[in-house]
């Protein structure tokens, strides 16, 4: 459904970054899952594809899909890995078909820790071996608590990868932090049991990520933009809190990070799901209350991801000043020209609505709203038009076939390497 164009649309608006970056207007694909990597993890043309697709939009900025460190820990089947230039060639040709077009590309890095399937990895580590609940526990093992020269290793990693990216021509990166990822189970008092120097206090269980900033900040230099995608609370009791997020914000805020994106959930509670005020939902964004709390005590740029449903709505969440980057990711795929509506204005003619399977169990697990889309990211990929009413059963079945192959062709490609 569409509107009468807006008078005034914020989302044109250029945004310059603290380090003097200038980010086009305020409109960014935040990542989603793509899984469209060989089972070797290496990047393809389908990413190629999709990029360019996104790109022709007029969007700011997209953000990958999370890109691994480690080809020894993946989060799934078809995950890019960056842990050296085996690639960069097809690197450099995925940063040019975006920022030729005058986009953003930002490669969000990310290592899963314990939240990878079973059977995925030959080992998983995580801050602490703390396995994840009943309901989680036949799809995720219980990891090895993670050695302090592994620790070390892993932020090394991420320094790494970072460097690999900005050589290639992406604009900038990405720290996952959020959504239950190996940083997430840092923070998070939960998954973090330690009592060295790792954990045991907030102070210490934000220790790995602030090392793992410092270190890619070492690698790239001030003038390359790092962003972090942390949880604004994982709404779990005993779990990392507002006032947990909030502490890690100001810190980083203090450390010259150059952009927040805010977001929430876990895999356990649910991904990108966050109590409601009425204010809110009239407001559409799903953090924009948590946005304005880190705005009192930040002038970092900040980025909300979730729930924006019109451009209305988005315009009017800028003008309030809480927050400056509206990240969309689900609607993308199933309008990939959508950018041209909400930049011209007016609103996509599609709409993200609820995908459900009709089997309980798995509905109440949130997972359709990963699966599903990815179906239609690699629909795109191929050159195909997103299929917006496709079957949430459907989906499932494809999804677990092709989960099912992928782990199996995974642990064939290591045999052979």
């Amino acid at each position: 459904m569409t509107h009468l164009p807006l008078k005034t649309n914020l989302l044109n608006q250029p945004l310059t970054l603290p380090n003097g970056v200038v980010i086009p207007n305020r409109l960014a694909k935040a990542a989603t899952s793509e899984t469209l990597a060989t089972y070797s993890n290496n990047p393809t043309e389908k990413h190629i594809r999709l990029y360019q697709r996104w790109a022709s939009s007029g969007i700011g900025m997209i953000i990958t899909g999370n890109i691994m460190i480690d080809r020894r820990a993946l989060g799934e089947p078809g995950n890019v890995v960056i842990e050296d230039e085996r690639d960069f060639e097809i690197l450099k040709k995925w940063a040019k078909t975006v920022t030729e077009q005058g986009s953003q590309l930002w490669a969000q890095l990310n290592h899963p820790g314990k939240q990878s399937p079973k059977g995925l990895n030959a080992r998983n580590i995580s801050a602490s071996a703390v396995p994840f609940g009943t309901e989680m526990q036949s799809l995720f093992a219980t990891p090895d608590e993670a050695t302090h020269d592994e620790i070390i290793e892993i932020i090394q990693r991420f320094g790494r990868s970072a460097v690999i990216c900005k050589n290639a021509g992406f604009s900038g990166v990405e720290i996952h932090a959020a959504h239950g990822y190996l940083i997430n189970q840092f923070l998070s008092p939960l998954h973090n049991l330690r009592t060295d120097e790792w954990g045991g206090t907030p102070e210490k269980r934000r220790k790995f990520l602030m090392d793992v900033y410092t270190e890619i900040r070492k690698q790239v230099g001030a003038d390359f933009p790092i962003a972090i995608k942390l949880n604004s609370a994982d709404f779990q009791k005993g779990g990392f809190t507002e006032e947990d997020s909030l502490e890690v914000i100001k810190a980083l805020a203090a450390a010259e990070i150059d952009l927040i994106e805010i977001s929430g959930g876990t895999y356990e509670s649910g991904v990108a799901k966050a109590p409601q005020k009425s204010s809110t939902i009239i407001r559409e964004a799903f953090f924009i209350d948590f946005a304005e709390k880190v705005r009192a005590h930040v002038k970092t740029p900040l980025m909300v991801t979730g729930g924006f449903r019109s451009a209305e709505g988005m315009s009017q969440a800028l003008e309030s000043n809480a927050f400056d980057v509206v990240g969309i990711a689900r609607l993308m795929a199933i309008d990939p020209d959508s950018p041209k509506y909400l930049l011209a204005g007016t609103n996509s003619k599609q709409a993200v609505q609820p995908i459900k399977t009709g089997i309980k169990k798995i509905d109440s697990l949130g997972i359709m709203e990963v699966l599903w889309y990815t179906q239609q990211l690699s629909r795109i990929a191929q050159g195909k038009a997103p299929k917006p009413k496709e079957s949430g059963l459907w989906a499932f079945i494809k999804s677990v076939l092709r989960s099912g192959w992928g782990t199996y062709a995974t642990q064939r490609t290591r045999i052979k390497s």
